[in-house]
This record gives C-alpha cells, sequence and structure tokens, in this order.
C-alpha cells in the first residue's frame, strides 16, 4: 500500500507530503484546487508522460516519491526478474528536469520507465473520471471476467504463448521474405559462382601468378644476365672467384702472426664460400630458366580473368574476390536448402500455435463458466446502490487469437424494468456509469491482491442514499485493500479513517495548491461546509458530526 507521497515543484503544487492509513483515506477540496493534480503525479509513478511543462517553477527539477509497504504481495519474482532489491519498504521516485528529461528510480536503482509501468501496474489501480470509457473496451472487460475466474496464472500462460507465437511467425515472415528475394537472385547468383568456380581461384595467388608472368615475358633478357654474372664469377683468367681464392691464399700466409691479420683470412674464407655458392646458384638458375609460351600465354589469361572479375564485382584483389565468391556459395547454398529451413520454421510457428490454442481454449472455457455468477453478483451489488432492476448480460463470441485470449466481449446493460440490455454508451447516465464501474472495481477488489484502489470522483452524477451506499461499499473494500478516494459528496468523505483537505494558496507573484491532515473539528466544519456551504449553520455541524460518528 502506498504508505506516503511526496510531491514537489509539480504544476500548482510547490511542495506537499501525505502519510495514508492502511484502511480509507477520503481527498476533499474545492474544484480547481488541485485534487487531480496529485492524481496525475501518482500517475508518473506509474510510468505516465511527463514533460518540462508539468513543472511549477521551471527552472527547478520535478520530484514525485512515493513510499510502499509490498510486504505479502508475493511481488519478489517481479524484482527479481528486473535485477532490482526488494525491499519490504519500497521506494519509486521520478523526476522531471527543467530540460524536459525524465528520469525513474525503484528503490534508488535507476530504471526504464517499461520496468516502472510492470511494478505500478502491480501496485496502484487508479480509475479517473474518464474512467468510464474503459467499460465499452473488450481489453477492459475481458480483465474484469478474467478477475472473477482468478485467471492470472492462465491469462499470463496464454500471454506468453502468444507472444512466442507471434514472434515465431514474425520469424516465418521474414524467412519467406528472404526466399522469395533468394529464389529471384538465383539463377544470376549461381552464373556468378560457376563462372569463378571455373577458374578455381582457391588453388590461385595473384602475387605469384604476377611473379611468375614478370618472368616468363623477360626470359631472354633474365638469361643473358645471368649469363654475363656467371662469366664474372667465374671466368678462367679474371673471375671474381679466381681472384678471391688468391686473396684467401695470400691472407692464410700471415694469419698466425696477430689476431687482426687472423680475421682477415676467416673473412677472406667467407667471401669466398659465399661466392662460390653465389656461382653455383646463378649457374642452376641460368640452366633452369627455358622460354615457355604456352606457360606465359595461360599464366596471362589467368590473371587477365582475375582482373576482370575483380572489376566486375567491384572488389580490390583476389583475396577479396574468394571472399565473394564464399558469399555466393552461401547465398546459393541457402537456396537449396531453403525448403528444409522453411518447413523447420513453420513447424515450430504450426507447433506454437496449436500451444496457443490450447491455452486459449482453457481461457475461454474458464470465462464462460463464470459468466452467470458474474452478471447475477453485479446485478446484486448495483440493487444496493439504487439500480433494483438492473440487468447485465454478457456476449461472449470467438474472435482470432489476440494479446488478451480468443475471445470478444461485450458487457450489455439495461436499468429499467422492460428494456432489453443494450450497449452501455446507448443506455447508462452518467450517475449509472459511476455505479458500474464502481461495482466493477468493488468485484475486483475481493479477487485481486492488488493493494491500493485510487477512486478520482467516481461518485459524480449520485446523491443521497446512493453516495452514502458508495461509501459503504469503500469502506468493506477498505478492510483488505487501501482506499483513496476523491469526493465532492460529505457521505463517503466522513467514512474516511484519514480525511485530506486541498487547497490553494494566493502568494504575491504566484498560487500554490496545498493538502492538510484534517483532524476532529476541522473534519466536522469541512463535511458542514459540503453540505450547507461555506457558512454552515449549527443543523449542518450537527449533520457533519452525525455523519462522522456513524
Amino acid at each position: 500500500m502506498l504508505k506516503s507521497l511526496f510531491i514537489k515543484n509539480y504544476v500548482l503544487i510547490h511542495e506537499l507530503e501525505m502519510n495514508l492509513a492502511a484502511g480509507m483515506n477520503t481527498v476533499t477540496g474545492e474544484t480547481g484546487a488541485g485534487k487531480s493534480i496529485m492524481l496525475g503525479a501518482v500517475g508518473l509513478l506509474l510510468g505516465f508522460r511527463a514533460d518540462s511543462r508539468s513543472l511549477l517553477i521551471t527552472e527547478e527539477k520535478c520530484i514525485i516519491e512515493g513510499h510502499f509497504q509490498i510486504k505479502g504481495y508475493g511481488l519478489e519474482s517481479l524484482f527479481e526478474q528486473e535485477d532490482l532489491d526488494f525491499s519490504e519498504m519500497t521506494i519509486i521516485r521520478r523526476e522531471i528536469t527543467p530540460s524536459g528529461k525524465s528520469r525513474a528510480f525503484i528503490n534508488d536503482t535507476p530504471v526504464l520507465l517499461e520496468t516502472l509501468k510492470q511494478i505500478g501496474e502491480q501496485l496502484l489501480d487508479i480509475h479517473s473520471q474518464h474512467d468510464t470509457l474503459l467499460l465499452s473496451k473488450t481489453d477492459f472487460q475481458l480483465k474484469l471476467i478474467d478477475t472473477e475466474a482468478s485467471n492470472s496464472s492462465l491469462r499470463l500462460d496464454y500471454a506468453k504463448k502468444y507472444q512466442l507465437f507471434k514472434a515465431l511467425d514474425k520469424e516465418l515472415v521474414a524467412i519467406q521474405s528472404q526466399a522469395s528475394e533468394l529464389r529471384k537472385e538465383h539463377e544470376f547468383n549461381l552464373f556468378q559462382l560457376e563462372e569463378l568456380e571455373k577458374l578455381q581461384l582457391h588453388l590461385l595467388d595473384q602475387h605469384a601468378l604476377e611473379e611468375e608472368l614478370e618472368l616468363l615475358e623477360h626470359t631472354e633478357e633474365i638469361k643473358l644476365y645471368l649469363s654475363q654474372a656467371s662469366t664474372l664469377l667465374d671466368g678462367d683468367d679474371f673471375g671474381i672467384e679466381t681472384s678471391v681464392s688468391q686473396l684467401k691464399s695470400v691472407l692464410a700466409k700471415i694469419a698466425g702472426f696477430t689476431d687482426r691479420l687472423k680475421s682477415f683470412s676467416e673473412r677472406a674464407q667467407s667471401l669466398f664460400i659465399e661466392l662460390s655458392d653465389l656461382k653455383n646458384e646463378v649457374q642452376t638458375e641460368e640452366e633452369s630458366i627455358e622460354y615457355d609460351p604456352e606457360r606465359a600465354e595461360l599464366v596471362k589469361q589467368l590473371l587477365s580473368d582475375v582482373y576482370r572479375l575483380c572489376q566486375k564485382h567491384q572488389v580490390s584483389d583476389l583475396s577479396a574476390l574468394k571472399e565473394f565468391e564464399k558469399q555466393l556459395a552461401d547465398k546459393v547454398n541457402a537456396v537449396v536448402h531453403l525448403d528444409d529451413h522453411l518447413n523447420e520454421a513453420q513447424k515450430k510457428r504450426d507447433h506454437a500455435y496449436q500451444q496457443l490454442l490450447e491455452v486459449g481454449s482453457l481461457l475461454t472455457a474458464s470465462r464462460k463458466e463464470i459468466l452467470a455468477r458474474f452478471t447475477s453478483e453485479g446485478e446484486k451489488l448495483l440493487g444496493q446502490l439504487s439500480i433494483p432492476e438492473a440487468k447485465l448480460e454478457i456476449i461472449m463470441e470467438d474472435t482470432a487469437p489476440g494479446i488478451s485470449g480468443m475471445d470478444h466481449l461485450s458487457i450489455l446493460f439495461s436499468a429499467n424494468r422492460g428494456i432489453p440490455p443494450q450497449e452501455l454508451k446507448k443506455v447508462a447516465s452518467g450517475g449509472e456509469f459511476s455505479r458500474l464501474m464502481f461495482t466493477f472495481k468493488y468485484m475486483m477488489a475481493g479477487k485481486t491482491s492488488l493493494p491500493t484502489f485510487i477512486f478520482d470522483e467516481i461518485d459524480t452524477g449520485v446523491s443521497g442514499e446512493v453516495a452514502k451506499q458508495l461509501g459503504v461499499m469503500m469502506k468493506q473494500m477498505s478492510a483488505k485493500q487501501q482506499v483513496i478516494t476523491i469526493t465532492h459528496l460529505p457521505q463517503i468523505a466522513a467514512m474516511g479513517q484519514k480525511h485530506f483537505f486541498v487547497y490553494k494558496q494566493a502568494g504575491m507573484s504566484s498560487t500554490n495548491s496545498n493538502i492538510k491532515e484534517l483532524q476532529s473539528e476541522e473534519r466536522v466544519l469541512e463535511l458542514a461546509k459540503m453540505i450547507a456551504g461555506d457558512r454552515p449553520s449549527d443543523a449542518a455541524l450537527t449533520s457533519a458530526r452525525e455523519l462522522i460518528n456513524h
């Protein structure tokens, strides 16, 4: 339940704090004093939209903070799922900066608005004056029936299976779309792949081929220079090798005199060995080089094909061309195995759909089972609220699976004998709408673990004995759940365990809304004013005391 509410710099509220009772809390005040502004602030704790226009002082941030006692409501798993620290006294805070940026916190941990909504929906149910429109919405009507039938776990199971089905259905559609595109491109991709495969790119090395072609195209020139080099190295009279051999012999004769002279001899020996190796390699290379016009033409053609395909497919070199070939092969193979992939995706989707239908059928059966009980209980409660001839009828029709089930629901109503039940908007007056909505909320309250119900002028259009009975039923609700009700009726205001009064304060430059908890005589005076106006008579004061005492 909501233990306390702190609001700062929000619309007309400079700063206020409310400490609420566990039972029934009533909020009164003149029209426009700011009662619904407080309701808007509470809505921010539930993840409603906010912007900088909500700020009273535009240079300061807005803070809304609620302290919730959540022991015994089974929310531990939800907190664990959202990776939040669970605390029996949970603090939810919303901040709006002057720039319009909104931040949310649960137990001082920053959270997304989606998380805030998930947690908030388990803590509060707010009924505003505009919520009567919900009565004609199928989702709301299904929620009523599911609450009556205690379908929370079944509905959760259905929702999970629906989400799985939608995900698999989306995946199947994507695969089908991809398959269509792949099939369109298949023949072209296959042609390109075959063209690349003919070259056997995996066996080619572009750099090696370019070197080989260079060699083949200059064979005679290279052979000539190698021959000249061989002659220089191994000429009979003036060959470098002969000269170095003589040098080696001369230096060997003086090597024994000093270490330095010995090093000269060793270096000459190394030079002789290196020249000998170079001579042998040059001669071997000269003998091995043969002009091969066929090979030259083949290498030239291979490189020409590589360059042409690189340009055609807009890649830089053979390595990139090989990668492109791999991608083409993947696309071609994907089409080859496309039917298997499609069949597997179709099977998964169909299996999920079958499971969805099974759980949806159980949900439908559970709903049908309690329709008679729901309408009977609703008519009885409406009778207590001075609509003795009330008739409710529920028409449930099959529909395609949706997030809430496979049923389309219509709640029909008649307030008068002899008039058949019809759509609510056609037959219900404002007061009847209010009583209908309250009846449904009352029925929900008895079958849900929701900690707090907030009613914003749900008593609109009623008075007298009906108002009294509304108050009695709210009081009954508050035995199990916290009730906060904004009201203009003294009969209801008198029943609150705590009574809060909202008022405006006019300053030098601005007007602010504020709130205070009324005590004893203050409360009597406020109720008397609600009965008889700003200057209540002694009789009105007496009536106010009687309302409180009664």
